[in-house]
């Protein structure tokens, strides 16, 4: 297995979404709009990441960065999310080899910090942990985590761009 981790281009739009799709398709916390979610964050100009996994030609995962607003005002913030690896695939290292990628692009753009909501499991492997001091509304504090790539975080309540709140 090669794979292949780049930068979205045009062409790719239409494949990312089909890889969002069947990847949240059985998933029984999704709402089932993630494709709808990059679709947005990628119309308003609010896709910073926007990173492909590619092999043998054809893309088997992605994953969007965009930023967040914090209450605090803290600047250099971003929210990951979502990742997506086609079913098939799963399990064999794409969505980490993805997170490494989008990590390391964010630290390359002198980001300060970033934050997702997801599994605690999968996530505490790149360095991400509950942080008391930020706060997403609505999600327990063991699912929303942070990783500083800075100094220390800032406080307050976390804010994602409005294409989240996208309804199909």
């Amino acid at each position: 297995m090669t794979i292949i981790i780049r930068e979205e281009n045009s062409l790719d739009q239409a494949e990312i979404t089909r890889v969002t799709e069947a990847a949240f398709e059985d998933v029984a916390h999704s709402d089932k709009t993630e494709a709808l979610i990059v679709g947005a964050l990628r119309k308003a100009g609010m896709l910073t990441v926007s990173l492909v996994a590619e092999e043998n030609g054809g893309i088997v995962g992605h994953i969007a960065v965009s930023p967040v607003a914090i209450a605090d005002g803290a600047q250099g913030w971003y929210g990951l999310g979502p990742i997506s690896v086609k079913p098939e695939k799963q399990g064999r290292g794409i969505g980490s080899e993805l997170m490494k990628a989008a990590l390391t692009k964010l630290e390359e753009m002198g980001a300060f910090g970033c934050v997702v909501v997801g599994d605690p499991d999968f996530y505490h492997r790149f360095g991400f942990a509950a942080n008391t001091r930020l706060v997403f509304p609505g999600v327990p504090a063991e699912y929303f985590m942070s990783l500083s790539f800075k100094a220390d975080s800032p406080q307050g309540e976390v804010t994602y761009h409005e294409s989240f709140y996208v309804k199909p």
